[in-house]
């Protein structure tokens, strides 16, 4: 809540609208906590067997799943 006592929604915050990468990711994302993924390790397992393109096409590490995170602001 904002001092005037109004709501902010997240999607008032962004300057741009996802793009096809971020919206493949979020919902490998999605798919990963639905199946109870919680650890960075069982995430990243589930984004490869999910086959979620990493940058660079590499498969999914766990530190490149952490420093995905950190470059989007997740």
């Amino acid at each position: 809540m904002t001092k005037e006592g109004q709501y902010l929604v997240v999607h008032q915050t962004r300057d741009h609208e996802p793009t096809d990468y971020e919206n493949l990711l979020g919902d490998g994302l999605e798919r990963a906590y639905a199946q109870g993924a919680q650890e960075p390790a069982e995430i990243v397992q589930a984004l490869n067997a999910a086959c979620v393109p990493s940058p660079g096409g590499k498969p999914w590490t766990e530190e490149l799943f952490i420093s995905e995170m950190k470059r989007l602001g997740a």
